[in-house]
């Protein structure tokens, strides 16, 4: 795996933010919930040791779920993490594809 230093279009120097690809793929998810009807609104936090990206049913409520980006632990757990409303981590791992599947569970339903 190679590792890229961040490109100058990431604003301030030392913050953590997502990448085109890895926005690409959380939209996308995103997207088939807002068609689906279950999420509204979204977040986009770039901190200094992490990036999160909060979901929302509604604007004026706490986030459903966070999908966040620790760099530090690349090495250890994965980078990336589904965290529910509650703060419990409901996926964790290095490929972002994989961690967001279980979000996409939300949307299997019986069909009458």
């Amino acid at each position: 795996m190679t590792i890229h230093p961040p490109s100058s279009f990431t604003g301030i120097p030392g913050q953590v933010s997502f990448d085109r690809r890895e926005l690409q793929t959380i939209l996308s998810v995103y997207g088939r919930m807002v068609a689906a009807g279950e999420w509204r609104d979204y977040g986009i936090s770039s901190l200094r040791d992490s990036a999160i990206f909060s979901v929302f049913r509604r604007t004026a409520e706490n986030p459903l779920y966070r999908i966040e980006k620790h760099p530090k632990l690349r090495n250890r757990q994965g980078m990336y993490a589904v965290v529910g409303m509650d703060g419990q981590i409901l996926k964790r791992g290095a490929d972002l594809k994989s961690v967001l599947r279980v979000l996409e569970k939300k949307l299997i339903r019986a069909v009458k």
